[in-house]
């Protein structure tokens, strides 16, 4: 039986490493892919290998080009057959107005959310055509459609982008039996709001959530891994929105 090999960016942490836990736990090998914070990589192939899967840390910058092709690579020699990707590494810099955002900041936000996006989805796709068949799911935002004003709107603006991005890829790579697809998490409860300077932001943003509660990186984990599996095999080009109704 063939195994599933599935390729996650951004995995040290948060979304990321919650979607290579519940992978392992359907049946996937992981490669866990990261930049910075190789022990808490190594910690999530352990919980990998835990669910009784094959699990993998490869650092790679998925804005240089050279890294995604040494990330697919190491990923095919060691695991075998890449057969899935997830693109979740991405980042939004400091929160504030576009004014006072610095071009260092913006270039970095659309190198990783988009060009690394672009990058990996490529590798993938020049892997899986000639295979017939593959899954990418892409992990885009709510803010692709909020915009979000007075915080990150270069974020935002990277996050349509890539709701753009799969819906066109899933029409271009649907004759190759490969399905694209997007999950756009709203405020979900990770380090990343620490990151942006706002450690607080999630719990503050509760009463402008339908739900009235941040979201959990294992309820994005979920959604991620139905689009993956075979009960969504007749869904493409679909962007799911995950963000107790905001």
């Amino acid at each position: 039986m063939k195994r599933l090999v599935t390729v996650v960016t951004g995995a040290s942490r948060g979304i990321g490493a919650a979607t290579c836990l519940r992978l392992a736990a359907d049946g996937h090998d992981v490669v866990v892919g990261y930049v910075r914070h190789p022990g808490a990589a190594e910690e999530v192939v352990d919980g990998v290998r835990n669910a009784g899967a094959r699990g993998l840390a490869v650092r790679a910058d998925t804005a240089v080009e050279e890294d995604v092709e040494r990330l697919f690579e190491t990923a095919e020699r060691e695991l075998g057959p890449v057969t899935g990707l997830v693109n979740n590494a991405g980042g939004s810099g400091p929160l504030g107005r576009l004014a006072d955002t610095d071009t260092a900041h913006l270039r970095r936000v659309v190198d990783v959310n988009l060009l690394g996006t672009l990058l990996c989805s490529r590798r993938a796709a020049q892997l899986m055509a000639p295979r017939g068949s593959g899954v990418i799911v892409n992990v885009s935002s709510a803010a692709a459609t909020l915009g979000s004003p007075g915080e990150y709107v270069h974020y935002a603006a990277t996050k349509a982008a890539l709701d753009a991005l799969t819906l066109g890829l899933a029409k271009e790579l649907g004759p190759d039996g490969i399905r694209v697809n997007a999950v756009a998490p709203g405020v979900i409860d990770t380090g990343m709001h620490a990151a942006t300077g706002d450690p607080d932001r999630a719990r503050r943003a509760a009463g402008t959530i339908p739900l009235r509660r941040p979201g959990r990186a294992d309820e994005i984990a979920a959604a991620i891994a139905w689009l993956m599996s075979p009960d969504a095999s007749y869904t493409t080009g679909a962007v799911l929105r995950v963000s107790g109704g905001r």
